[in-house]
């Protein structure tokens, strides 16, 4: 069921509440357009990672929210800067381990084609152990991509890479999550800038407390300037 443009996942914050994670945010709404790239930044402990982990479905949603928009069978894929890939499966292996997680035939032709878009078919017999830390993302952004989700998750995937490693995953995203649903998150603005087509903010204007979620609307006429207002917001909230 994938989500369209006309389609649109809102989380709306009615209140604070008390306990975790009601307490992180103040009244506030995040949309999601369908087919669109979504950046939060915000903060270390602003809650970030937290709504994405709601909207994943392992975070309960508190009683002073509401989610609309994404029912339960809208599927859901998640990413980490973590790439937990396993040791004891080939590259190959490791971007096809959701069909056979869920018992499903395997997909090698989608694994394979996969693969070569992210020039990963001549390490494809390869073990963790025997690629570098690029390959290895790269070999979870196959695994995500994969997944053929309704909803993509990214939480800070790149943030352990090297800043030409880094750029290169974020050229590989922009290309192969066009047109598809994605909520990332990352500290760094000119990544929100380059891969976002929508940013909000998380600001905790005391520097702790409720964080509210807030739509970046930044103006300048090239990402290095929009970049430099989402720094300076950010150093503001």
């Amino acid at each position: 069921m994938a989500i369209d443009h006309r389609h649109s996942i809102t989380l709306t914050v009615t209140a604070s509440g008390s306990g975790y994670p009601a307490d992180l945010f103040a009244p506030s709404v995040l949309t999601i357009t369908g087919g669109k790239t979504t950046v939060l930044v915000g903060a270390s402990g602003s809650g970030k990672s937290t709504v994405l982990r709601m909207l994943a479905g392992l975070e309960p949603v508190p009683g002073t929210f509401t989610l609309e928009g994404l029912p339960g069978a809208f599927k859901r894929a998640y990413m980490t800067q973590d790439v937990r890939l396993l040791p004891w499966l080939t590259v190959e292996r490791n971007a096809g381990i959701g069909n056979r997680l869920r018992g499903e035939p395997e997909d090698r032709e989608g694994v394979r084609d996969t693969l070569d878009k992210l020039n990963l078919t001549r390490d494809a017999r390869k073990y963790p152990s025997q690629i570098s830390g690029g390959m290895a993302q790269r070999t979870a952004l196959a695994r995500t991509l994969l997944e053929r989700a309704d909803l993509n998750l990214l939480d800070e995937p790149f943030a352990a890479l090297d800043a030409i490693s880094r750029r290169n995953m974020q050229d590989l995203v922009k290309q192969h999550f066009d047109g598809k649903t994605v909520v990332m998150v990352t500290h760094d603005p000119l990544e929100a800038v380059r891969l976002g087509d929508a940013i909000y903010v998380l600001s905790q204007p005391e520097g702790s407390g409720p964080a509210e979620i807030l739509p970046f609307n930044g103006a300048g006429p090239s990402p290095s300037e929009r970049a430099e207002q989402l720094f300076e917001t950010l150093q503001g909230s």
